[in-house]
């Protein structure tokens, strides 16, 4: 079975505190941090982050989109976030990010966007928990999956071997099944999930 991560970006804003209590079931909480630069959109910030830190154990797998992340990896780490994943295309020096992330004691990981290819990851990918594959242009929820990114799953893994490979975008019941036969170990669900009329079930129907 994959682990599931429930993006927080799909939630109910008004009680994130009722929200969050409703997928305890899940793997990991993914949670977007946007710059309103790096992409067209604002979300949240780290006080946010820390006041669902005090409400739930679950793993926080906190996804920098910001054009220059490096400042703030340990205002995030203490805020409560247990992994780090920052986009391949900021601005800021890969390898200068993962020394940070492990530094702060957070799990490093790197994003891609859906047209960037596998060769843009140095090196220094050997030095990474995982890796989020974006099948969705970057920065809004709710959106259709694009498939053509899950080949880079394959490419991926040849490459570093041990390596998690999360999804981010348009998973859903109908796709998940694209992703798992693809060899994701990670799929992170939005609108699927909290907005299911029974979030729990439709989890475990993701993992399977």
């Amino acid at each position: 079975m994959v682990a599931i991560a429930p993006s927080l970006l799909a939630a109910d804003f008004s009680d994130l505190g009722r929200e969050v209590a409703k997928i305890e079931e899940a793997d990991m909480l993914h949670v977007d941090i946007m710059d309103g630069h790096f992409v067209p959109n604002l979300s949240i910030g780290p006080a946010v982050v820390a006041a669902l830190r005090k409400k739930t154990e679950l793993v926080f797998d906190v996804h920098l989109m910001l054009e220059r992340p490096l400042p703030y990896i340990k205002i995030f780490r203490e805020a409560g976030a247990d992994i780090i994943t920052f986009h391949v295309e900021c601005q800021d020096p890969p390898e200068a990010l993962i020394e940070a992330i492990r530094a702060s004691g957070a799990k490093p990981g790197v994003a891609l966007g859906p047209k960037t290819p596998v060769s843009a990851i140095g090196s220094w990918g050997a030095e990474l928990a995982q890796a989020t594959i974006m099948t969705v242009e970057p920065g809004f929820g709710g959106q259709k999956m694009i498939p053509e990114p899950l080949e880079k799953i394959f490419q991926l893994k040849a490459r570093f071997p041990g390596i998690l490979v999360e999804i981010d975008g348009g998973v859903n019941l109908e796709t998940a099944p694209l992703c798992k036969a693809a060899g994701a170990d990670i799929l992170v669900a939005g609108t699927s999930v909290f907005r299911a009329e029974d979030p729990r079930l439709e989890m475990r129907c993701l993992a399977l």
